[in-house]
């Protein structure tokens, strides 16, 4: 990446659209913002994201999204393609009521299995030595990977479009194509993946759908909820909805495939989920 554009705390509003509508969101926002510098480089304007996120044997981080819990947290490991020279990144999400707040430090790949192993991580196993913020933040991550008995558990990819406030990073717009999900308990840290479940475009189905029909958009601010944001949602219809990538694969996929307990808890969050994503696609229609 050539810019860390990261948002260390929002507030976020999701929104799933169809194609179409995405192209017409993208014309509208580009009146206010500019494209991500990374994304630029891209025919389509989007970039590669992939992440390892880890849970609990019992997926305990999966149910606490499932449960609604006001106060959560998710622990991912991102990286953006398969060189081997390129940076990775430990990044801790929380959820604390309605705000989002992130922490990530950068790490050198050949580190990342050791400190997923348990390794206490050190200066010299970060990008930047001299950066003591990415330093905490993997030593924060470490000790909730610890607290809360964390592993690797499910592999989630897409193609992001993102959209910046060229003087400041307090308006960010992002459109994410091509979500999908499957079973990861290695620190390989491949782009490829093994039978992927694509919860937003064919919940039923393991094959690839021909194109992407649903994107997810989100609407990501640090300050006051900016006026023209109100005119985006009126002008387009958008309805708000939920859109966890992670947990929405899960539910899709089946719990059984992550969990190296088994499912303790058969069937219930795969209702909950499939209820939410025919109430989120039915919006978006």
């Amino acid at each position: 990446m050539l810019t860390d554009r990261l948002q260390l705390q929002r507030l976020e509003l999701k929104y799933i659209i169809r194609e179409e509508r995405a192209l017409e969101v993208r014309k509208f926002v580009s009146s206010y913002l500019v494209i991500d510098e990374f994304g630029a480089t891209f025919k389509n304007l989007s970039y590669p994201v992939h992440s390892l996120y880890l849970d609990s044997d019992d997926l305990q981080s999966y149910w606490s999204t499932i449960n609604g819990d006001k106060n959560r947290f998710k622990l991912r490991v991102r990286f953006y393609n398969g060189d081997p020279d390129a940076p990775v990144y430990f990044e801790t999400k929380r959820r604390m009521n309605n705000s989002i707040s992130k922490e990530r430090g950068a790490v050198m790949r050949g580190y990342v299995g050791a400190i997923l192993s348990g390794q206490c991580p050190t200066p010299r196993m970060m990008i930047d030595e001299e950066n003591t913020k990415h330093w905490m933040a993997v030593r924060h991550f470490c000790d909730l990977m610890r607290r809360s008995q964390a592993g690797p558990t499910a592999h989630v990819a897409y193609e992001r479009e993102a959209w910046i406030s060229p003087a400041s990073n307090s308006v960010r717009v992002t459109m994410d194509r091509n979500v999908r999900c499957c079973p990861d308990h290695t620190v390989n840290l491949t782009t490829d993946m093994v039978d992927p479940a694509f919860p937003f475009d064919n919940p039923n189905r393991f094959e690839p759908p021909p194109a992407a029909k649903h994107v997810i958009l989100e609407l990501k601010f640090t300050g006051r909820y900016p006026h023209w944001f109100k005119d985006l949602v009126r002008g387009f219809g958008l309805v708000q909805c939920s859109a966890a990538k992670y947990v929405d694969g899960i539910c899709i996929a089946g719990e059984e495939r992550f969990s190296r307990l088994g499912c303790n808890r058969p069937g219930v969050a795969q209702v909950r989920a499939m209820e939410r994503r025919a109430f989120s696609l039915t919006c978006c229609d």
